[in-house]
């Protein structure tokens, strides 16, 4: 499985806090038939490189301190921090925008 993270603490997106993820992974690490695989997460948009690696490294740091068997799987970024998210350790990234371009809610 892939935990979602609320790393931006957004009161629209689900998800455990970055607080709260290492008691999870503990409980989900105790579980005899549920391998983790990963983590996934949407921060807030920023503008500048730095704010935008700043959430990303903070949840991969914060998992990999477990040194998990099998933990390949790190799904953060989007369009708009594609960059960032894969500097900071992002194996798969959501870059519909760049495809498709701008979404129209009409």
């Amino acid at each position: 499985i892939c935990l979602q993270v609320n790393i931006s603490a957004e009161a629209s997106k689900s998800g455990v806090t970055l607080a709260e993820l290492p008691e999870l992974i503990k409980q989900v690490e105790a579980l005899p038939n549920i391998r983790l695989r990963g983590v996934m997460a949407i921060p807030e948009p920023e503008k500048d490189y730095e704010s935008q690696c700043k959430p990303f490294r903070q949840l991969y740091q914060t998992v990999k301190q477990f040194d998990i068997a099998g933990l390949d799987t790190f799904s953060f970024g989007m369009t708009g921090d594609l960059k960032a998210a894969i500097a900071e350790g992002s194996t798969i990234v959501r870059i519909g925008t760049a495809l498709f371009g701008t979404r129209s809610y009409q």
